[in-house]
């Protein structure tokens, strides 16, 4: 059974758009729903059906000390407040994920990104963000990062201190700050993490 009549567009967006359904429960009443997506109307998920990913999220690991992890702290308007985070953007169009992560991790951080290709590819596949809300998802890309630290390519409109983090200071946010979710579940894994094999667990 079709779960809604009909799809409005009620807003006109570069970035990201609201949408309302004429949706209907299992018993076929009628109510409304509401959700944001990235895509184009008629490219929304709900109609292609796909799963292919609006962003990457990146595990960027410190080439030179894998007990170290770079993380971002942004300013996020909802909020008006900073998360701790892992760097993360869009994925342009033509853009592979890996393509993306390598411009995300210079714009925000001014660092070099070495892409990790090994273990379960399963882990790389895209994930969805919040369906309740949206029908954006993402992909993470693991790897190794190195250089030197620079905002000198971020865009204006982003505030962004960049971190170098090691386990206890990570432990330290989970318990103090402000997490994103994204960054909370890797950085379990991180806490974790091997030294000498610090993407082992991509072999699960």
């Amino acid at each position: 059974m079709k779960k809604y009549t009909k799809i409005h567009k009620l807003s006109n967006n570069r970035f990201l758009n609201l949408f309302k359904l004429d949706a209907l429960t299992d018993t076929g009443r009628e109510f409304e729903y509401f959700f944001v997506s990235r895509r184009k109307e008629n490219e929304i998920k709900l109609l292609t059906k796909d799963s292919r990913a609006e962003g990457v999220v990146i595990y960027p690991v410190w080439k030179e000390d894998p007990n170290k992890i770079v993380m971002i702290r942004q300013y996020r308007y909802p909020l008006d407040d900073y998360l701790y985070e892992l760097p993360a953007g869009l994925i342009d169009e033509g853009e592979q994920a890996g393509e993306s992560a390598i411009r995300e991790m210079l714009e925000e951080t001014g660092l070099t990104f070495e892409v990790y290709e090994g273990g379960n590819p399963s882990w790389r596949k895209p994930f969805f963000m919040g369906a309740g809300f949206t029908d954006e998802s993402c992909s993470t890309v693991y790897g190794y990062a190195s250089g030197k630290f620079s905002t000198e390519q971020m865009e204006e409109t982003e505030s962004i201190q960049v971190l170098l983090a090691d386990r206890k200071e990570v432990a330290r946010i989970f318990r103090e700050e402000k997490v994103s979710i994204r960054a909370a579940y890797l950085l379990m894994q991180f806490l974790q993490s091997d030294e000498e094999n610090p993407f082992a667990f991509l072999e699960m």
